[in-house]
Order: structure tokens, then sequence, then C-alpha cells
């Protein structure tokens, strides 16, 4: 198993998919995808373009939401509410751990929010490598599963907390989170 490095992404970011892109996310419900909301930092806008081009490789639709037209070009309560409900509206909340979401008072809020919100194994941490091979994430971040990528697989796949051999393939995962 290996952590998803951040170059992989910003390849990824790079990338157009070859099939129809969904940009509402009750398109992608009626159209049997998985929705997952990403909390990560604007900082890495770049990595979560590329982990959103990866994951419609998967059936996978992300919402990101600097992507969402509707929200207000200044965060405030109307933020918020917004990110509330689009997080209890996804079948799965992503983390994308990085070093600079494990700084973001936002992410550490909208995970804390999920926490509260959401089933336990609805919550997924993404463990970032960066370029220089530092690992980033923390020990709350342990409580959670991980997308990670089984040795061997271009697929991603999801494993419970400090297990690295039980995990299941993420389509597979995310077709139970549908039910």
């Amino acid at each position: 198993m290996a952590f998803i490095r951040q170059a992989e992404l910003r390849t990824y970011a790079s990338r157009q998919p070859a099939y129809e892109i969904f940009h509402k996310m009750q398109e992608a419900k009626a159209g049997g995808r998985t929705t997952v909301f990403l909390s990560h930092s604007h900082r890495d806008r770049t990595l979560a373009l590329g982990l959103k081009n990866k994951l419609k490789e998967q059936d996978v639709s992300l919402y990101i939401d600097w992507e969402d037209t509707a929200m207000p070009d200044q965060p405030n309560r109307e933020t918020a509410g917004r990110i509330q409900r689009t997080i209890v509206d996804c079948a799965i909340f992503l983390f994308l751990a990085t070093q600079n979401s494990l700084t973001s008072r936002w992410c550490s809020w909208e995970i804390g929010y999920a926490d509260g919100k959401k089933p336990i194994d609805s919550i997924l941490i993404v463990p970032t490598v960066d370029d220089q091979g530092t690992y980033h994430g923390n020990e709350y971040l342990q409580l959670y599963r991980r997308l990670e990528i089984p040795i061997q697989r271009a697929e991603y796949g999801v494993f419970p907390p400090g297990q690295t051999d039980s995990g299941v393939f993420l389509k597979e995962y995310s077709a139970q989170m549908r039910r």
C-alpha cells in the first residue's frame, strides 16, 4: 500500500476526462455516481483538481467549494451553511491531508462538523506525501478510514484505521455508501 503522492495529483490535474462531467451534485446522484465532499486548503487547488479527475475515473463525483458558483465571494455565515448542507448531503466526506489543510481553520472545522453529523465509515482521510517524502497527517486523522493506493494497483482503496491489508476498492466501497 502507498500514500497518495502530491506529484501524482498534480499530474491528474492537467488531464481532461474523456467522459461526461457532472456539474451538479444532484445530476451525479441521479446518474448513480457517489457524491463526495472534499475538505482541503484552497492553497492546494491543483491537488484538489487532480484528485477530482482521478476519482471521476472511478465513478465518483467530487464537490469542491470553489467550483460552486452559488458560494459567496467572501466567506460568511451563508458559506458555512452551504458547506454544512453539502457535507450532510454527500455520501462521503474526504479530508485531503497536506501541510496546508492541517493548519487550515476551515478544514479543522469541516472535519469536526462531519464527525458530528455523518457515520464514521463515511469519513475518509487522503494521506499524502509531498515531493520531499514527508507524510502529512497526525494522530486524530488516524481515527478514520484512509483512501490509499494498494500495491500494484492504479485504483484507490479504502482501509480501516491501523490496517494495511484489509481494504476494499473505492468503487465497491462507494457503492455500499450509496445504499
